[in-house]
């Protein structure tokens, strides 16, 4: 029971880790970049920037995506893995730290690596939320199923409208607020996990 304990621990740190750490390496690489604009560019352009930008911006993705790895394999594995359900839950929201730690490791000059590790990471982190919303369902936590369903959709629609209504030229902001909704979801799982941790410490 305390190794369990020390594993979610562990997972609910780097849960919280990963998004603050992507989020303000962005955050310091649009600074660092005047020219870049929300609208007409993707985040990855600016990975490919001279200079600090560029560096900033890869080794945020890339060490915010080990993060996320741990987060999966050390949290969300003990955490959710009783069932088979869980486990690949838990499987899959480890190959989304992989994929962003690809996009990290080959910037958007590194063709075609970088596109497809990004597709990857877009595309499995709702399919991942989606499956673990089975698990919450299943282990009768009502609450953490539908807010994860809430997240899974949140995460997806951005994508859906701009393939859809195209409103905006750029990816940018269909990339912002998809990584913002899937890092709430870590946020918050990995504070239900430390709460968690301490009541079964009491």
């Amino acid at each position: 029971m305390q190794r369990k304990t020390n594993l979610q621990r562990m997972g609910a740190t780097s849960g919280c880790l990963a998004p603050v750490l992507a989020f303000s390496c962005i955050l310091i690489a649009i600074y660092s970049y005047p020219p870049f604009s929300w609208t007409s560019n993707a985040l990855s352009d600016l990975g490919i920037v001279a200079g600090l930008t560029g560096i900033v911006f890869n080794f945020g993705l890339y060490a915010s995506g080990f993060f996320v790895f741990n987060f999966a394999v050390f949290g969300l594995y003990s955490y959710l893995g009783q069932r088979w359900v869980g486990k690949i839950g838990a499987g899959a929201f480890a190959a989304v730290g992989l994929a962003l730690m690809g996009i990290g490791f080959f910037p958007e000059n590194v063709i075609p690596a970088h596109y497809l590790f990004s597709v990857a990471f877009f595309v499995l982190m709702p399919i991942s939320l989606l499956i673990i919303t089975g698990t919450f369902a299943i282990i009768r936590q009502a609450k953490m199923a539908v807010l994860t369903l809430l997240i899974a959709v949140a995460a997806a629609l951005p994508w859906v409208l701009y393939f859809t209504i195209h409103y905006v030229s750029g990816m940018a902001i269909p990339e912002f607020l998809s990584a913002l909704a899937g890092s709430i979801w870590a946020l918050l799982l990995s504070y239900k996990m430390f709460k968690a941790g301490l009541q079964s410490s009491a």
